[in-house]
């Protein structure tokens, strides 16, 4: 399936909420809200039909049962940073729902091929064979 057209988030699909963030940062991180949550509704949002079908079908633990996904951002200090940070996640989320591997096509192995496998097959079975010990007449 080759996903058609345009496969761009647009920014007014998608709802932000500014969240503390967690770790390290001494006394601002405990009054500076600069984590993102991005939340982003694959079935409510414009992106065609087969490309929200190949998102859908991801197996993702950033995404829920009801098709949102929730990415939440906290790399950097700011908010703006975070804000870009998470659209390029998500982004990239999609970006790599839609490229899809190419059917693999089916080869047959050649009969030269086939040829010198056996052979060599056969020379190591008669090389085993001679290590064990001698037949007493």
């Amino acid at each position: 399936m080759e996903p058609s057209q345009s496969k761009q988030v647009s920014t007014h699909e998608i709802e932000f909420n500014a969240i503390r963030a967690q770790g390290a940062g001494g006394q601002n991180v405990n009054k500076v809200s600069s984590a993102i949550h991005l939340r982003f509704d694959v079935h409510a949002s414009s992106l065609p039909d087969d490309v929200k079908a190949l998102v859908l079908a991801l197996r993702d633990r950033r995404m829920n049962a009801e098709g949102v996904i929730v990415i939440k951002a906290q790399r950097f200090r700011t908010q703006e940073k975070n804000r870009e940070d998470a659209i390029k996640r998500l982004q990239a989320l999609i970006d790599a729902a839609c490229d899809v591997a190419p059917a693999r096509l089916a080869t047959r192995v050649p009969r030269a091929a086939k040829r010198q496998r056996l052979d060599e097959k056969r020379k190591v079975s008669t090389i085993k064979s001679l290590r064990g010990k001698p037949i007493a007449e």
